[in-house]
């Protein structure tokens, strides 16, 4: 088990963020986290990284579980967390190969000298990634699909159990989206590849790798199963409110909004 949360609602200043959140991951399984903005995502997400601890309920992440076990670093080092407010936090000056080596040190920075071994491993990752060409460009020069992948390459340097990527496509065109996509893809191909959540809010993106999906829905569960079924039209209509379609093409889903006519309306 990747991931266990049994009952979890979460309380902050006064205000229930999350209720009654039951969630397993198996090992071998690849995830989506659907929903809208204001769903409960970030919270959901800065649980699985200890950052937030259950007001009521059990969690239990990679074999540990909040309450039972010291967490912090412990955990988080065995999760790769991909964000965009990561990206802001970089020293100006580091090229791309010192932050992909710093992922060895979880640090934000390079402040220990990496081993043979360790720049062997990062060469490696930004070749798989596609990001080998401008391994030493400053960072801070690169674009936003070029950062991204840098950061996923940082993030598998540690080797991960968990590799968690929130919203990694924003901000991106249509095709740095689907390169970014294709660079996701060669790493589930990985046998003993981390167990990846992938954090959304449009449906363009689900790769077909990814096959379970939870909907969450003002911070609750509001469906979770196999992603053609959680992905089908009234499922989704039921979850978005209005009535749309899902066009299912090479095995990826494409959202269509339904015109409200009067026959529907009878």
């Amino acid at each position: 088990m990747v991931l266990h949360l049994e009952a979890v609602s979460l309380k902050r200043e006064g205000k229930w963020i999350l209720q009654n959140i039951n969630w397993e991951v198996k090992k071998g399984d690849h995830w989506v986290l659907f929903g809208l903005n204001g769903a409960g995502k970030t919270a959901v997400l800065n649980l699985l990284n200890a950052y937030y601890f259950p007001t009521k309920g059990k969690v239990t992440v990679l074999g540990m579980e909040f309450g039972a076990t010291y967490l912090g670093e412990k955990l988080r080092k065995q999760i790769g967390f991909v964000s965009s407010s990561l990206q802001e936090k970089f020293h100006q000056g580091d090229n791309a190969f010192e932050v992909v080596l710093s992922g060895a040190f979880a640090s934000i920075g390079l402040y220990e000298t990496p081993t043979d071994e360790m720049r062997k491993k990062a060469i490696s990752l930004l070749e798989d990634l596609g990001c080998i060409e401008y391994a030493n460009r400053n960072y801070e020069t690169l674009s936003q699909g070029e950062k991204q992948r840098v950061l996923i390459s940082r993030a598998l340097m540690a080797n991960p159990s968990l590799l968690i990527l929130d919203e990694p496509t924003n901000g991106l065109d249509f095709i740095a989206r689907e390169k970014l996509l294709e660079s996701i893809e060669t790493i589930t191909k990985n046998p003993i590849g981390p167990t990846i959540i992938y954090v959304t809010h449009h449906v363009e993106e689900i790769l077909p790798i990814f096959n379970k999906t939870i909907l969450l829905k003002e911070g609750q569960v509001f469906s979770s199963g196999d992603t053609v079924e959680m992905l089908a039209d009234q499922k989704l209509t039921q979850f978005l409110g209005v009535p749309v379609e899902v066009i299912w093409k090479n095995n990826r889903p494409l959202l269509s909004k339904l015109q409200v006519t009067e026959k529907l309306l009878q």
